[in-house]
């Protein structure tokens, strides 16, 4: 799987429970945020957990993803605060309004800036491969295995071969780890 089609259909998702909060009211309102925030929760922790990781490293990719994260924080600081309202009210409300907007600025940003940068910089083996990483992990923090997830991975894993097993496994692994610094031989570290 693309990871960026997995992380755009989470974006459409979202974007569609937004639309059902501004035509909700009274409790239904508080329902359909916390569908939100399971969305959100869960879309930021894949994201955090195996997208941003592998693209911190690549110059091209490090500042977009560093406010990524500071992003990431600002929303989540939100959620906390919404989750705590027991009404809808007026100012309920207004909070809700600037959390979309930031989701919708963030969504537009890693889209538009973030998304194009990272094509450039990974393989598309990479992408896959991080694609389905992105899946495994939100799965597996759902607390459901789907079983055609399984036999996909399955499948691709018998279907490769050793050699070509190890070199993608490393490829990945390349991708989703940072460098570790090198010390020159003067013994200053690289920052």
């Amino acid at each position: 799987m693309d990871a960026f089609n997995l992380l755009k259909a989470d974006h459409r998702k979202v974007a569609e429970l937004f639309e059902q909060l501004e035509s909700a009211s009274g409790k239904r309102k508080l329902d359909v945020f916390a569908q939100i925030k399971t969305e959100l929760d869960l879309h930021a922790y894949i994201e955090e957990k195996v997208f941003y990781p592998a693209l911190e490293e690549p110059a091209e990719t490090h500042d977009l993803t560093l406010e990524a994260y500071e992003e990431h924080k600002q929303v989540k600081t939100l959620l906390s605060q919404l989750g705590r309202g027991r009404t809808a009210n007026d100012e309920w409300q207004a909070k809700a309004k600037v959390l979309q907007e930031n989701v919708e600025h963030h969504v537009e940003e890693e889209e538009n800036e973030l998304f194009k940068k990272a094509r450039a910089v990974l393989s598309k083996d990479q992408i896959e491969e991080l694609g389905m990483r992105l899946e495994e992990e939100k799965e597996r923090k759902q607390g459901t295995k789907s079983s055609s997830g399984t036999k996909k991975a399955a499948a691709k894993s018998a279907n490769k071969t050793a050699g070509t097993s190890k070199s993608a496994s490393n490829a990945a692994k390349r991708v989703s780890r940072p460098k570790k610094s090198r010390s020159k031989k003067s013994g200053a570290k690289k920052r």
